[in-house]
């Protein structure tokens, strides 16, 4: 009893602290208390006793508001007649003095959140609600609470709703009647929707409800500055479009809303109704439309005709898409008139002789217009096209100049790909099947044009007339295929020569045994012919036969026509004695990457092309390696680096998407060769010595090269795939990487090292190899005739940690940061972190299915940004630029969200290194600021005085590159506020005034093309800005 009574105490001084005012933390107390047992909701009813019946109405205000607060904490642990004698006593004060009614509102939404609430309080609470509150008078917050409470029973309680009928939709407009507020109209915004979508009766209140929403249309709202609400505009126009279109009902009110607002001046109200309008199409039926086609269609011809807004072409032809596929999907009664007939007839009308006109001024919009239409359905397109296809034609024949039948074509091509979206359809229904001659005679005539955008535009064509099921026949197959031979090899222009080696490869696997019987063999004997070397264009021949073969090979039939071709081509050309072979090898090479990449998604193409491309390329660099000749290395093409890096891309491409199973079979067979010298697997395997290429000795050095074609294999591997004698393998590159004076070969193993480490499993095997790595690494970089080499090995086994998080690579890190400070190496580590920092073109990326963790370039950034500063200042003179140099190689590839948070700290590291002498600091640390200058200009125009300098300074810059992005730069500064550069600045006018003459200063040669365009921009803007009277 004791107990008891304390508790009573202590509850009534909560209530009695919290009533007078005193302290508002008492209700959180008395709610705890509630939840945990230590009171009853009665309890506290009963202590509240004398605040709720005083006379005076703040204090029974704070009475009710101390009971809401603890019952929306503790609604779910009331009882039904709880709720009950609770929602009685509510309802009653709704009558109570205004200071009061928050708090009750407050209280009402607890309850309706209650599961308990019993039959027929809902509907009893929002009588109450709808008869004694003027919620427009209430303040936002309170006026957001009813919104609350109606949703609350809406969601809860819809059955009861519905049945007070329309009631309840003419009470809900009372309520929101005159709401301004954006918060409190989102949520009406969505209770109109669930009044429509789950069917609430309107009854005779469609058109007030209608009002009610559609006075805000179009929405014109600006969000204040620093809103912490988040609203913007979008969000209501969104939500106010979802409500207006939200029912047939609204039909008769909306439309003649939408056509007033097109025919006004304002954009804004133009786009918003064209947008709801293509909205309403999708509701709405012949009934609703028919009475305004006649007006709508007026409006979008007209702005289409003569709007200046492209957005609102796009929008106009849109709304015209979705009404004819509004009429196209209505049903027909027997006695209703068809206005789909009526309304293409009409468009016909004011549009098709425009496409006559000599001047042919209307001609694309009249176009737009007619294809708008014609793209709603195939009906559309039938009817349309069946009237406009036959005067396109004759159009075309009639018109001489190249200019014109190129907008001809073009017209004529927009319908051609309106057939291909509708598909194959029956030869006695399609229009286009009927005209299959004429067609084709227009668009192979265009193919002969010599004006090159006609060709162009016939290609396109071409390509859609392709996909046409049954539309070409055999005999124009073959004339697409001779067309498109002579195109890729024969046309002076390079554009229309990669257009059609496109347009080969979109339709080969349409027609794969039309292109590899007819167009291979073709360009096969181009690329065999033995012109002479004075052959005008031999070269050039060679290299569009070779593109072309690669840009024909979609199909895997065609691959297995065309990468014989290839690596017979390229024996050929390894076996020549020509000045060009390191060239003719990389095209080679180029081709086969594209035809590998194109063979990636087709499982049998991509494992044809690996099993005969990597073999035969491994084969002959092994015999080129190791064939005895009086050559010195460098002749021996098949062996420079050149080559070679053009062969890892083909390898790494053919691999990457091997299955499990089939890389497996593969590895087991590449490895060997390197670490055995086993042979056998390779075509043409008779070779005059044993391969070695992790042998000792100088006569092995052209094997060792090799080396990068291992690389391109195993690092490209699933990460699932066990490598044989990995760890036998892995003590090889590191020797190699370390011992070799090679520098190609030298990295070539640092990376396949650092690759295999990357995707090695944790675990003793991988901490005992990374341990053996730095134990070789670390007397390597102190001192002797290989310090180069292990630096670049310690770039790369760093990399390759800290993509995977691995816990040693903060010590790699470490002592890269240390070697900063080397003045023989200092330069080349602080290049090293635009190494770590970005993506490298053929180990340890994503692509190779290396551990790449998200977020690598954020924690490398936090990690060691701080210990780069801190070196920076306790550097000497000498070396401080290679700090810098890091710094800004690290900000370059930092995501631009991370750096603007850190700008404020870092900008005046950065404007130093604008004045460091290394062109490649400066060249990074413009391309770092350059972006920066538009996303951040609240802290950039803080130095805005030193900016401009460093950048005028920099446009005078030996370095072309420099001055490129110094001027961008300069430009960009235009986008700060204007009244960031103080006005009339004498220094800052007069410093601008070189600018012109940099033409002078700098020959012709040198000076680009983007340097010219720039020059007078920037200096003509910000002169402005900065001097208004210039």
């Amino acid at each position: 009893m004791a107990a008891a009574g304390a508790g009573a105490e202590a509850l009534a001084a909560s209530v009695r602290d919290f009533v007078s005012g005193q302290q508002d933390g008492r209700a959180a107390e008395v709610a705890a208390g509630v939840k945990d047992g230590t009171w009853t909701v009665l309890q506290l009813v009963e202590a509240l006793g004398f605040s709720l019946e005083n006379t005076d109405p703040r204090t029974r205000g704070r009475g009710i508001q101390l009971l809401s607060q603890v019952l929306l904490q503790c609604y779910s642990l009331l009882q039904e007649k709880e709720v009950l004698h609770l929602v009685l006593f509510y309802e009653s004060r709704l009558q109570d003095h205004h200071l009061v009614i928050p708090s009750v509102l407050q209280g009402l939404r607890a309850l309706s959140m209650c599961e308990v609430l019993s039959p027929g309080l809902a509907v009893s609470v929002l009588k109450a609600i709808f008869q004694e509150v003027h919620v427009q008078s209430l303040l936002q917050l309170d006026r957001h609470t009813v919104y609350s409470i109606i949703t609350n029973f809406m969601n809860t309680r819809e059955e009861e709703l519905k049945g007070l009928g329309a009631n309840f939709t003419f009470g809900f407009i009372q309520v929101m009647d005159g709401e301004k507020d954006p918060r409190n109209l989102l949520v009406a915004f969505q209770i109109v929707r669930d009044l429509i979508a789950k069917g609430y009766d309107l009854g005779p209140f469609v058109e007030e409800l209608f009002e009610v929403t559609s006075c805000y249309f179009p929405v014109d709202f600006t969000p204040p500055p620093n809103d912490p609400h988040g609203i913007q505009r979008e969000d209501l126009i969104l939500s106010l479009r979802a409500v207006l279109a939200s029912t047939p009902q609204f039909a008769e009110f909306l439309l003649p809303l939408l056509i007033e607002k097109l025919d006004s001046e304002l954009q804004s109200a133009k786009l918003d109704s064209l947008q709801t309008l293509t909205a309403c199409c999708a509701i709405y039926g012949q009934k609703e439309l028919q009475e305004f086609l006649p007006s709508l269609w007026s409006s979008l011809r007209r702005e289409v005709f003569q709007t200046a807004s492209e957005k609102i072409e796009t929008e106009c032809l849109a709304a015209l898409h979705a009404l004819s596929a509004c009429l196209s999907r209505s049903v027909l009664s027997s006695d209703s008139e068809d206005l789909l007939d009526s309304f293409l007839s009409s468009i016909l009308q004011d549009c098709r002789h425009h496409l006559c006109e000599p001047d042919m001024k209307l001609v694309w919009p009249s176009a737009k217009l007619l294809q708008a239409a014609a793209g709603a359905s195939l009906r559309t397109y039938h009817c349309i096209t069946h009237s406009v296809l036959p005067l396109l034609l004759e159009q075309y024949t009639k018109h001489t100049q190249s200019s014109q039948r190129r907008t001809i074509l073009e017209m004529l091509l927009g319908f051609l790909e309106l057939q291909q979206k509708w598909g194959h359809v029956e030869e006695d229904e399609s229009i286009l099947q009927s005209h299959q001659a004429p067609v084709c005679s227009v668009v192979f005539s265009a193919l002969m044009d010599p004006s090159v955008q006609l060709q162009l535009v016939g290609i396109k064509a071409l390509t859609v007339l392709g996909s046409l099921q049954g539309f070409l026949s055999s005999s124009d197959l073959e004339v697409v295929v001779d067309h498109l031979v002579r195109l890729a090899l024969h046309e002076e222009d390079s554009q229309s020569s990669e257009a059609a080696m496109e347009a080969a490869g979109s339709l080969a696997p349409t027609y794969p045994k039309v292109f590899s019987g007819r167009m291979v063999p073709r360009l096969e004997e181009e690329l065999q012919s033995e012109r002479e070397e004075s052959y005008p264009n031999h070269h050039s021949l060679q290299q569009r036969c070779l593109q072309a073969l690669a840009a024909v090979s979609t199909h895997t039939s065609i691959v297995r026509e065309t990468v014989p071709v290839l690596l017979q081509h390229l024996q050929k050309v390894q076996k020549g004695t020509e000045a060009r072979n390191t060239q003719d090898m990389v095209s080679v090479c180029q081709s086969l990457h594209r035809m590998a990449l194109q063979c990636q998604q087709d499982a049998e193409g991509c494992w044809y092309f690996h099993q005969t491309v990597v073999p035969c390329l491994l084969a002959m660099a092994v015999q080129a390696a190791m064939q005895e000749s009086t050559h010195r290395l460098p002749g021996k093409a098949l062996l420079e680096e050149e080559v070679l890096a053009a062969m890892i891309p083909v390898i790494s491409a053919a691999t990457t998407h091997l299955s499990p199973e089939l890389a497996a079979q593969s590895v087991s067979h590449v490895v060997p060769l390197f670490l055995d010298g086993e042979v056998s697997f390779l075509p043409q395997n008779s070779f005059p010595c044993s391969f070695q290429p992790f042998g000792d000795g100088e006569c092995l050095e052209a094997q060792r090269r090799l080396v990068a074609l291992l690389m391109a294999f195993v690092c490209s591997l699933p990460r699932n795939v066990a490598i044989p004698q990995q760890e036998w393998l892995l003590r090889e590159l590191l020797a190699l990487s370390c011992s070799c004076s090679c520098p190609f070969t030298a990295t070539t193993a640092a990376k396949c090292f650092a690759g295999l480490v990357n995707k090695h499993p944790a675990g003793q095997q991988l901490d005992e190899i990374l341990q053996l790595a730095v134990n070789r690494m670390e007397p390597s970089l102190a001192e002797g005739p290989r310090r180069t080499q292990a630096l670049t090995l310690l770039l790369w086994v760093t990399k390759a940690l800290v993509l995977r998080y691995h816990p040693l690579s903060s010590c790699l890190t470490d002592k890269l940061l240390g070697l900063l400070g080397d003045m023989e190496l200092g330069p080349a580590a602080a290049d090293g972190f635009s190494l770590l920092m970005a993506e490298s073109p053929d180990v340890l990326h994503k692509g190779c299915h290396a551990d790449v963790r998200i977020m690598f370039r954020q924690r490398f950034f936090t990690d060691n940004v701080p210990k780069l500063v801190q070196g920076f200042h306790g550097a000497g003179p000498d070396v401080k630029a290679n700090y810098l140099k890091g710094l800004s190689h690290v900000l370059n590839h930092l995501p631009k969200p991370v750096l603007v948070s850190e700008l404020p700290t870092l900008l005046p590291l950065l404007l130093e290194a604008l004045s460091c002498s290394d062109c490649v600091v400066q060249l990074s640390t413009l391309s770092c600021l350059h972006p920066l200058l538009l996303e951040a200009p609240q802290v950039m125009s803080l130095h805005v005085n030193t900016l401009v300098t460093k950048f005028l300074d920099l446009t005078s810059s030996p370095t072309m590159a420099v001055r490129i992005a110094a001027l961008r730069c300069a430009h960009a500064l235009t986008s700060l506020p204007t009244t960031v550069v103080p006005a009339r600045e004498p220094r800052q006018v007069s410093a601008l005034c070189p600018l012109p003459v940099l033409t002078n200063s700098l020959t012709s040669a040198s000076l680009s093309h983007q340097v010219i365009r720039l020059i007078p921009w920037t200096l003509w803007i910000l002169r402005a800005q900065d001097c208004p009277e210039c």
